[in-house]
């Protein structure tokens, strides 16, 4: 399970950074990004919840929040 999660989180970051945004790291389950001033915590979510082809009716969402320095949620 922990290796399907990884490949999640890594196809995620690659939409990220399509959508625009710079990655900063990733811990576990946690992506930091800056992300262009124009796009809102919203659209990030969105972005990170797109499903790979392999995962044919897989749900996915994102919990997600915004701040100017680093935090825990």
């Amino acid at each position: 399970m922990q290796a399907i999660s990884r490949d999640l989180l890594c196809h995620a970051m690659q939409q990220l950074e399509a959508a625009g945004c710079h990655l900063v790291m990733h811990i576990y389950d946690e992506v930091f990004i800056e992300a262009p001033k124009a796009m809102e915590v919203d659209e990030v979510g969105r972005v990170m919840s797109i499903v790979p082809s392999w995962t044919d009716g897989l749900m996915l969402s994102a919990a997600k929040y915004e701040t100017e320095f680093n935090m825990k949620d």
